[in-house]
């Protein structure tokens, strides 16, 4: 890549293939190219955060409250539902074009013959822009794994560890034991380590005693009571060593599990030591302003439309409790596609008995997307009828055409899927 590409677009479509595999679990090269770039060490506090679910609202949360708390933060999350730029924001606002282009053509002129993959890119331009923008601390979201992504070249001075469930077996392992353990790989020497979880697999706790790293468990360490199910705009208390904080307003993104994912984000707030961190007022103002697009995200009409990432079987359970816990008096139609590394025969028998109509959408324009011919040959028997589509918006347009008023639509098994759904309901 070279100052010849004058548009995101196209240099984005040069990294895709520049290295000649989508996925290299290393740190060598990364590791390398950003120590010329000198980005090893950040001036500022670092919060990692790895898990198999929840670990993008996690960092949305921490992200918000350490603006609340008035810190200018720099996050790094992945992927994007739309536009890659919502990959690397400061202070809560995507960067613009013309800064990533800078910052690629910086990492081209440091990377001499070393090559990267798309990701290993995108997350040196995060480090390089954080650096220059000084930002006041830095929220990391790991993409893969942990011990191998490219985000583990910096060492974190908080690991929050969000959930370890099974994904990404072929790379991770095909036991939560050996998952746990690659996720835990962000863990350092003697740093604390926030689980969002108490139920984790032997491998993550035997990993942090190993290094001294005092664990901060939910139910143990830290904990939390909240004023009812879960769903719906309910309040939560929070307590902790130190710290006691009631009435607290429910986090702004929806879902039970949002609970769990602030919690573990306001601890590692308190584990930094920002002043404002124990404060109600700055955490309440952080849990409003949360925002974070296709989490059990609701469009309310005639037809209701609920849109939700979940692209696993774990997640796929939270998507079922929130749909349970919202019974209708019409259908539920399902519009999903998934990409071919997941196990779409689980995640689809998860769901099953809240939906009782299937539209499946082909993603075959994604590396690793699947028509929806393929997708469907990989289904159990399903309770409801089968439609295919060639795409996101066709799939859409299907469903709308199906829905009657009193049904629901339910978009969901991929960012592929949602994004492009966002978009067709005119939403972004």
């Amino acid at each position: 890549m070279s100052a010849r590409f004058q548009t995101l677009a196209a240099a984005l479509a040069w990294q895709v293939g520049s290295h000649g595999r989508v996925i290299d679990l290393s740190l060598e090269r990364v590791r390398e190219v950003a120590r010329v770039l000198q980005l090893l060490h950040p001036a500022c506090p670092v919060v990692t955060i790895a898990g198999t679910n929840g670990k993008g609202s996690t960092a949305t949360a921490l992200a918000a409250l350490l603006g609340a708390c008035g810190q200018r933060v720099g996050l790094f999350a992945s992927p994007h539902l739309v536009r890659y730029n919502e990959r690397i924001q400061l202070a809560g606002v995507p960067v613009a074009d013309e800064l990533l282009l800078a910052a690629f053509e910086r990492i081209e002129a440091a990377r001499a013959a070393v090559t990267l993959t798309f990701f290993e890119y995108s997350t040196l331009a995060a480090l390089l822009l954080f650096h220059d923008a000084r930002v006041d601390a830095i929220v990391l979201e790991v993409g893969l794994g942990g011990r191998l992504d490219a985000t583990n070249i910096i060492d974190t001075d908080v690991a929050v560890l969000s959930s370890v469930g099974l994904d990404h077996r072929d790379w991770l392992g095909d036991t939560l034991e050996l998952i746990g353990a690659e996720k835990a790989g962000i863990f350092r020497p003697g740093r604390p380590v926030v689980l969002g979880s108490a139920q984790m697999p032997a491998s993550v706790i035997e990993h942090a005693r190993a290094l001294g790293c005092p664990l901060w468990r939910p139910g143990h360490e830290f904990r939390i009571q909240i004023d009812g199910d879960g769903y719906g705009a309910q309040s939560w208390d929070y307590q902790r060593a130190g710290c006691e904080l009631q009435g607290l307003p429910a986090p702004a993104l929806p879902g039970a599990i949002q609970y769990a994912n602030a919690a573990s984000a306001l601890t590692a707030l308190t584990l930094l030591g920002m002043r404002g961190a124990c404060d109600a007022a700055v955490v309440g103002t952080a849990m409003r302003s949360m925002r974070l697009p296709g989490r059990l995200q609701r469009v309310s009409g005639e037809v209701e439309w609920i849109l939700d990432v979940a692209h696993n079987e774990p997640a796929a359970a939270v998507l079922a409790q929130a749909l349970a816990a919202r019974p209708i008096a019409g259908r539920s139609i399902a519009v999903a596609s998934m990409l071919a590394d997941k196990d779409a025969a689980a995640i689809t028998r998860t769901l099953d008995g809240l939906i009782d109509w299937w539209i499946l959408a082909s993603l075959e324009a994604e590396p690793r997307g699947l028509s929806a011919e393929a997708l469907q040959a990989r289904l159990p028997s399903l309770r409801g009828p089968i439609e295919r589509a060639g795409g996101v918006s066709e799939a859409c347009a299907q469903a709308r055409a199906l829905a009657r008023p009193g049904d629901r639509v339910v978009v969901f098994g991929s960012f592929h899927v949602v994004g492009p759904a966002l978009q067709w309901l005119g939403l972004y």
